[in-house]
């Protein structure tokens, strides 16, 4: 026979069994039910932490030019100042690794992408992608062929290239042979200021575009395109390259073959570029101002997640840098 249950032991049992009860219902809520509805992981991608903070990607086409470094600077600094999480990938000029580095940015649920093309249509894809789930996209300095963003923010390229085709004229008296070195084709920037450059030479009757090449806005092809060129045809008097990097390998390749006298023009202003034009060696390089494009930036995305509109086009001023 089995000895009865104390009435004082009865009431611990009772409440031993209720604490259990609440601690699994409150497990149990702390996960939360499951979803897989595309809306619910949209929304988890746009938006900020609970904590309030925002956490912004930036696809940069490459770190190797000053141009861009300063630009990363600019969105880095915008960031610390507004509390903002900054991840910057570098797409190395390749437009396979920007497309991976962009969908690894989809994959963190970044709240916007800042993104810099390396190749303005082949980002095309990976953009929709990012915006079917929520995700912001700003281009910046170049824009995004067959895809919709929020806002593009950058200097206007073709206007920067009929200020240099307007200041070689004149350098060069309203007659001479120019070379054009070109960035990397398919980019936005090389394809406006080339049209700017080249509609600006046109009206210019005496001045003549001896050859365009592509030297991938790369200062190393820069100064191989150029020594080839020289070695064809040294009847050169101007040079404008679609940016510093291209010119100041320009430069060095004229300085070796013993070409005086030519004018070389580049485009962004780069620390080194301003130098060289301080120095003689450069006549002048277009001035856009990569900082404030990436501080355009990080305050564009900041003005997105909190839902205010922003402009399609965010203009960015541009000056000729010159003796």
């Amino acid at each position: 026979m089995q000895n009865p249950v104390s009435p004082r032991l009865s009431k611990v049992f009772t409440a031993l069994c209720a604490s259990a009860l609440i601690a699994g219902l409150a497990a149990c809520s702390k996960e939360g039910p499951s979803s897989t509805s595309a809306d619910a992981g949209a929304s988890a991608a746009s938006a900020p932490a609970a904590n309030g903070a925002i956490t912004v990607g930036l696809s940069i086409s490459t770190l190797n030019n000053p141009f861009f470094v300063s630009l990363r600077k600019g969105a880095e600094d915008e960031a610390a100042k507004d509390g903002v999480t900054l991840i910057t990938v570098d797409a190395q000029n390749d437009p396979a690794k920007q497309q991976a580095s962009v969908e690894d940015l989809i994959e963190k649920k970044v709240s916007v992408i800042l993104i810099n093309p390396t190749d303005s249509s082949a980002v095309a894809n990976v953009v929709k992608e990012a915006t079917a789930k929520g995700i912001k996209v700003v281009s910046l300095d170049r824009s995004v062929n067959g895809a919709d963003v929020s806002s593009h923010i950058a200097s206007d390229h073709k206007a920067g290239g009929k200020m240099a085709a307007d200041f070689l004229a004149e350098k060069l008296g309203g007659k001479g042979n120019i070379v054009e070195l070109q960035g990397s084709p398919g980019s936005s920037a090389a394809n406006e200021r080339g049209a700017g450059f080249d509609d600006g030479s046109a009206a210019k009757g005496g001045v003549k575009i001896a050859t365009r090449q592509p030297a991938d806005f790369d200062r190393a092809k820069g100064l191989s395109v150029m020594e080839n060129i020289i070695q064809s045809n040294k009847d050169i008097q101007g040079v404008f390259a679609q940016n510093d990097e291209m010119a100041l390998g320009a430069v060095k390749a004229l300085q070796a073959a013993g070409l005086k006298n030519v004018s070389v023009v580049g485009f962004d202003a780069t620390a080194d570029a301003m130098t060289a034009v301080k120095d003689g060696q450069m006549a002048a390089t277009v001035q856009q101002q990569p900082e404030l494009i990436g501080q355009y930036g990080v305050q564009t995305a900041k003005k997105l997640v909190d839902g205010q509109s922003v402009d399609k086009f965010i203009p960015v001023p541009l000056n000729l840098y010159k003796q």
